[in-house]
Parts: C-alpha cells; sequence; structure tokens
C-alpha cells in the first residue's frame, strides 16, 4: 500500500506565452512540449504502479499564481496537521532559523559600514575578521546579496571566489 501521493504542477502555456518563441528541440517540438511530455509519462507512469497523484494546472505563471499555490499548501498542511493530531505551527526548527537569521541580518549593517568606513576593496576573510564574524561563508553570502542588489556594495572579480574583493561605492 502507497502511503504517499504526487502533486504535479503544470503550467500550459510555454515559457514567454508565443507560439514560436520556445526553443525548439526538434522541428515542431519545443522544450515545452517535451517538458509536458515528461508530466503525463510520469504521471501514466505513477497510475500503471498505484500511485496516487494530483495535477495542479495554473494557466501561467505570475505572482498571483504563486502566492495562491503559497496559500493552498499552507492550508494543506494546517489541515492534514490537525487530521493526524500534530501541532503544525510548532516548530523549534523554524524558531531556531529565526534566532540565527538576527544574527546574520546584525552583520549587514556592520560589513556596510566597514567598506564604507576603509573605501578599499577588501576579501571577504578580511571583512570577517575586521567586523570580528567568526562565519567568513556567511560574510560572504552577504557581500554576494549586498553586491548583486543595488546595494552600495560592489564586487570585483578575483581568479576564485576566495580572492573576489568587495567595496564601498557610494551611489
Amino acid at each position: 500500500m502507497s502511503n504517499f501521493f504526487v502533486i504535479f504542477m503544470e503550467v500550459p502555456q510555454h515559457r514567454n506565452g508565443a507560439k514560436g518563441t520556445c526553443l525548439q528541440v526538434e522541428p515542431d517540438i519545443t522544450s515545452g512540449d517535451y517538458l509536458n511530455g515528461f508530466l503525463l509519462g510520469t504521471r501514466a507512469a505513477l497510475y500503471e504502479n498505484d500511485r496516487q497523484s494530483i495535477t495542479i494546472t495554473i494557466p501561467v505563471v505570475t505572482a498571483f499564481e504563486i502566492g495562491a499555490l503559497i496559500a493552498l499548501f499552507e492550508r494543506t498542511v494546517g489541515l492534514y496537521a490537525s487530521l493526524v493530531n500534530v501541532n503544525a505551527y510548532h516548530q523549534p526548527g523554524v524558531e531556531a532559523g529565526k534566532k540565527a537569521a538576527t544574527t546574520v541580518i546584525a552583520l549587514i549593517p556592520k560589513i556596510i559600514e566597514y567598506l564604507n568606513n576603509s573605501r578599499m576593496p577588501h576579501t571577504v576573510s578580511e571583512i570577517a575578521r575586521d567586523i570580528n564574524s567568526d562565519d567568513p561563508e556567511t560574510v560572504f553570502k552577504i557581500c554576494e546579496h549586498l553586491a548583486v542588489n543595488s546595494r552600495p556594495i560592489t564586487r570585483h572579480l578575483g581568479a576564485t571566489p576566495f580572492e573576489a574583493t568587495y567595496q564601498y561605492i557610494p551611489g
């Protein structure tokens, strides 16, 4: 007896929504056609092996549809948890994640201030050392986040990611 089922997500409209804009894989066959074939084939194979599945079809991928799916799955988890007598909202791991996120978020102004005061490019190792962080990986991730999100931090490529430098560039 199967104790799980698969949820397939289907978006009938191909990438970019216009005929001919999808990547042609073969004559008259697009990448979207292949994805649809994989969905239908996998669904059929599961059915033939007595595995349950459902397919949720959304017309296009927009913020509205993504929000509706999130709401659907939030409610589904709450309903299922009540059916099996579990408190879905008692999540010690989530609380630990929130506490850890607070520590990470506290590093952001320290990194910006350090680079602003220096105005020189610095490696992640230098930044972590000088702001007294024992977590250079998190400092790296924050610097990358700041650099790609139009913040006043710019990344200068190095020979390796470890040799990249970050610098405050006033806007």
